[in-house]
């Protein structure tokens, strides 16, 4: 009977009707950037079989295509000082799922000693893919059983979400047995594995398989593996669950060439749907390049690749512009490669509902945003972000755990807003957030916290007359004439009221409603400039490409407003591909009259292609605010390069 090789799209429908395994990933904070964000790539690789080129180096490209070296081709990491045998190969680099650690696995070996000299593997981890912590695992030593080990090759590491883990698989032989992928689990630290190794594939032959690359896509997982003595090429196998056992392995070879090959790995290109296969050529002292929408068929694509260096057995990452731009400046920047730069986004990831602040107590700049990119507005928890300069922004981390620290209002937290206020010699922070649509108030020492919830909501009532709307969108204002601080709010209607000098309660006989017009939606802001109070509000919906924000002037914090003419501040720019302009803060530079307005937008560019989702995946930008000699305000025009 003639096999037939069937369609890989009808595999994996009878696949999973077979073999349907549910993956819940838990909750986890999201630090980093996003696909969006991504606007280059790092290599890491070893160059060859001397002792001396059996270290780490990395390489950059900014299309997945051109890849020039870092550090003038020579290692970004002493062999010596992270291995037991002098020399290290198989360079496997991955982004953690935070978004903002990386891990490395590596082979523990030099070929010069012999092909199965080797016992250990070496695990690594960074934040800034600078500085690197390494942990050795020699097999043979920690655990038992492993007497007769020949070798330990080609470690990789994949994030398992069926058990919130990082698996680290690699190849192993024993005697005179086959080449078999095992597989342990890391710890939390990335320091150790938490049980011994267990097989995670054997080919159904029996024979050796090595090499082993594994990539997720949409709940898949596609292994290309090199085969030994059976063929000397690359096969792929597939499953949805890596410790199932239960592999599909497709029929031929996956390498694009008759010569011998190994080290294969897969990455896929920024922004976009298709995927590139590398492996290395090793009897021709070269590397190839193939090209796939599907994972299953390739085309040949080296005449699209230049490289300045000769790579043996690596890896590929992307990487964010604040990332790109770190690893040029520790290893200097190649003559033909450019930095690529933007100036909106200002922070990597999906944020939205930026509030800013100039400490005086640490001299920086602070963006207090929503954590965005939770279906349906599900954030839980806030975070913060400082600047020296207003163009490089740390992430400072979660400042605020709904689940944790916010009995009262787990659930939705959106729109925060902070002052800084002076007592008794030394500054404290005022932190006003939604909760579960209600406000709370938060107080901290630094700009970066630890926020203490106050217990209770400060703001979970309508004002008199309202009836609609939501207890949402605070604003917090320090009237620089009186010294008196007022607390805004409201969606759908507008609220303000004094607050008292303990700055978590506020006068209840103030509270009062402002009218403003037919515009107003939500996302109030005030500012003071030459004796006027200045009122920023949002129309629309942020789910609307045309969310927007148009102003207000007052002489008071208290209202009246009065609404000029042509008093859009900042919409929509559909020629640039921009979309949903809105909620925004106001920046004044300490001691000058330079002002500048942070907002956020639609994600760029899928945003306006993503409907209602693109109103809870958004991303933060800042752009000048000017005004005119009469004091009004020039229309401003939002940037993304």
């Amino acid at each position: 009977m003639k096999k037939r090789k069937w369609p890989l799209a009808t595999i994996l429908i009878t696949f999973f009707a077979i073999n349907m395994i549910g993956q819940a990933r838990g909750q986890e904070y999201k630090f980093g950037p996003a696909e969006k964000d991504f606007v280059g790539y790092l290599f890491a690789y070893f160059k060859g079989n001397s002792v001396a080129d059996e270290s780490v180096c990395f390489a950059v490209s900014t299309d997945g295509y051109t890849y020039r070296a870092l550090n003038q081709n020579q290692p970004i990491l002493d062999s010596k000082l992270i291995s037991t045998t002098g020399g290290v190969r198989d360079p496997h680099i991955l982004r953690g799922e935070d978004g903002q650690s990386f891990y490395m696995v590596l082979t523990d070996m030099t070929s010069s000693k012999g092909w199965d000299s080797n016992r250990a593997l070496i695990l690594l981890k960074s934040n800034d893919l600078i500085h690197w912590e390494h942990r050795v695992i020699n097999i043979q030593d920690r655990f038992k059983g492993h007497e007769n080990l020949k070798r330990v090759w080609a470690p990789q590491t994949i994030y398992d979400p069926a058990v919130n883990k990082y698996m680290v698989y690699w190849s192993m032989k024993h005697g005179d047995g086959a080449d078999i992928i095992y597989y342990a689990y890391a710890n939390s630290d990335f320091t150790d594995f938490e049980a011994e190794p267990k097989v995670l594939f054997v080919p159904k032959n029996g024979k050796s398989c090595i090499d082993g690359d594994i990539i997720n896509k949409n709940g898949l997982f596609y292994m290309f593996y090199k085969t030994e003595g059976h063929g000397n090429g690359l096969r792929l196998a597939l499953t949805d669950s890596l410790t199932s056992g239960k592999w599909i392995e497709q029929p031929g070879y996956k390498q694009q060439t008759t010569d011998a090959v190994e080290g294969s790995s897969v990455f896929k290109l920024n922004q976009s749907d298709r995927y590139i296969l590398m492996y290395d050529v090793y009897g021709k002292g070269k590397y190839q390049f193939c090209e796939s929408d599907d994972l299953d068929r390739f085309k040949v694509i080296d005449h699209d690749v230049n490289m300045d260096f000769h790579p043996r057995h690596g890896s590929i990452i992307p990487l964010s512009r604040s990332e790109f731009k770190a690893v040029t400046d520790r290893w200097g920047t190649p003559k033909d490669i450019t930095v690529p730069n933007r100036k909106n986004p200002v922070l990597d990831g999906f944020y939205a509902d930026p509030d800013v602040l100039y400490s005086n107590k640490t001299k920086k700049y602070y963006i207090y945003p929503t954590s965005d990119g939770f279906d349906g507005w599900g954030g839980y928890y806030f975070k913060t972000f400082s600047s020296d300069d207003l163009k490089s922004w740390k992430d400072e981390g979660v400042i605020l755990d709904l689940k944790k620290e916010v009995p009262w209002g787990t659930r939705n937290a959106w729109a925060p807003t902070i002052t800084e206020k002076k007592a008794k010699g030394d500054y404290k922070y005022y932190y006003y957030f939604t909760a579960a649509q209600k406000i709370g108030v938060a107080v901290a020492d630094l700009p970066t916290g630890p926020f203490k919830d106050s217990g209770k909501p400060l703001i979970d009532f309508k004002p008199d007359g309202i009836k609609g709307g939501q207890e949402i969108d605070p604003a917090v204002f320090n009237d620089p004439k009186s010294g008196k601080s007022y607390l805004y709010w409201g969606n759908g209607y507008l609220a303000v009221a004094e607050l008292n000098k303990d700055m978590v309660s506020i006068k209840q006989h103030t509270m009062k409603t402002l009218k403003i017009d037919g515009t107003f939606r939500e996302g109030v802001y005030v500012i003071y400039r030459n004796g006027t109070y200045y009122f920023f509000w949002s129309e629309d919906d942020t789910r609307s490409e045309n969310y927007r924000v148009r102003y207000g002037t007052s002489s008071s914090p208290m209202g009246e407003i009065h609404i000029p003419e042509n008093n859009i501040v900042l919409e929509k720019d559909p020629a640039q591909g921009i979309y949903g302009t809105g909620h925004n803060s106001v920046l004044q530079i300490p001691g000058t009259d330079e002002w500048y307005i942070v907002y956020h937008r639609f994600n760029y560019p899928n945003g306006i292609h993503m409907g209602d989702a693109a109103g809870y995946n958004r991303e933060v930008c800042m752009d000048k605010l000017e005004f005119k000699a009469d004091g009004t305000i020039k229309k401003v025009i939002p940037t993304h390069e």
